[in-house]
């Protein structure tokens, strides 16, 4: 038997996770500073969060300097916008049940 809740996709089953993928979804990138504004979180907390979702490949790390000061910017991945897009799909589908 094939469940509606199995495209759900635990990565993104965090609220902050959900916002940040949310947010690169469209937006070309975010950095650190406006992830940050734009979800409410902590430093500490969005830092395990995109590391979590840098680890399955979801997006993408860019580290460089603005001046001198460091800059580290996000962008989503082609499996993470097809990962998220599969799971967005998934909400509708369980929302029409």
């Amino acid at each position: 038997m094939h469940s509606i809740i199995n495209n759900i996709n635990k990565a993104f089953d965090h609220r902050i996770r959900l916002g940040i993928m949310s947010i690169l979804m469209v937006n070309e990138y975010a950095d650190f500073k406006m992830l940050k504004e734009l979800l409410g979180a902590t430093d500490g907390n969005l830092a395990s969060h995109t590391k979590a979702l840098e680890k399955e490949d979801y997006i993408v790390v860019e580290k460089s300097f603005i001046g001198r000061k460091p800059n580290t910017r996000y962008s989503v991945t082609k499996k993470g916008r097809e990962a998220f897009k599969k799971h967005v799909e998934a909400i509708e589908k369980l929302l029409k049940q």
